[in-house]
């Protein structure tokens, strides 16, 4: 194995894509014979999506490739190629609405361009003034970094909240589950929803019977962090992408809105107006591993909340 990494990293530093392409083909061949070179094979497909030019990149777009990348392929490819690089490559709908996707979130406007499948994901195809600078994906040939959602502007504060009735509305507690579903389904994590009658803080409240701190959130605040959360795998789960992520934060932030999906960009900007929003907390030391702690206050006087933290081995130990 060490060896046949090595040789992909000499191809690659060679630019010699016939190369790995023949040398994933003899990996996948050798399976009929017992030899599990499957990893190869796979960590090729990455490498190709990720350095290889546009045409050979899209060809690795197949939903049955890259389950052992470090992220969605789809990702992977608009990481490293502008939209005009691979569009014309890309067979199927669903791989280029999500690569199109990652394009606009690194800065392209695609607006009007049906190679882009807007029918998929039915979501903005360029970035709204309104939306915030979204934490996105740099791949290396053997990892990925990831940037962190900001500071909040607001310090946090200890705040006196009873918890508040509990409502009924599982769909909007299944959709903020859904942002951390590779957390919970795939790693170590753990997490609840709720929603109750009251403000933001009655909802924290309900989730947690510790200390209890608080900080507002500005509306881009609050939709940057869920975009994180959804895109990442947590500790342990696969990373989903920076364009499932947007477009989960989305249908959250609709179903708070009461807005149908899929929805007009300017009726839930308008109906985020009657939305508050809060970071919270339980007072403790600093969270390690991954941490989602978000509350929300409608107008109309209910709330809700999620609490969702994941580990890695590394940080249970440390902690």
């Amino acid at each position: 194995m060490n060896a046949l990494l090595r040789a992909v990293d000499a191809l690659s530093g060679r630019r010699d894509w016939d190369g790995l392409i023949d040398l994933a083909e003899r990996c996948e061949d050798a399976l009929e014979r017992g030899k599990q070179l499957w990893p190869i094979a796979a960590h090729i497909d990455y490498r190709l999506a990720l350095e290889a030019p546009g045409p050979i990149a899209a060809s690795v777009l197949d939903p049955d490739v890259g389950r052992f990348a470090p992220g969605p392929l789809t990702e992977v490819v608009a990481s490293t190629h502008a939209w005009d690089e691979v569009a014309d490559h890309i067979e199927d709908a669903q791989p280029a609405a999500y690569v199109a996707q990652e394009r606009v979130l690194r800065g392209e406007s695609l607006e009007g361009e049906q190679r882009a499948h807007p029918e998929v994901l039915h979501m903005p195809e360029r970035l709204l003034d309104w939306e915030p600078t979204y934490a996105l994906a740099t791949y290396r040939p053997h990892h990925v970094e990831v940037a962190e959602p900001w500071e909040p502007k607001a310090r946090m504060a200890d705040v006196d909240a009873d918890p508040g009735d509990p409502v009924e509305d599982e769909e909007l507690t299944d959709a903020m589950l859904d942002l951390v579903q590779p957390w919970t389904s795939e790693s170590n994590g753990a997490a609840r929803a709720v929603v109750v009658e009251g403000p933001g803080p009655a909802a924290a409240r309900a989730l947690t019977f510790d200390r209890l701190s608080v900080a507002p959130l500005t509306t881009e605040e609050a939709i940057q962090r869920m975009a994180w959360a959804a895109a990442s795998g947590g500790a342990y789960g696969r990373r989903r992408g920076a364009a499932l992520g947007r477009f989960l934060a989305f249908y959250v932030c609709s179903l708070v809105t009461g807005e149908t999906w899929p929805v007009a960009p300017d009726a839930l900007r308008a109906g985020l107006d009657d939305v508050r929003w809060y970071l919270w907390d339980e007072g403790q030391t600093a969270q390690e591993g991954w941490v989602l702690r978000l509350a929300l206050e409608h107008a109309d006087g209910w709330a809700a909340a999620i609490a969702a933290t994941d580990l890695s081995d590394e940080d249970e130990e440390g902690g």
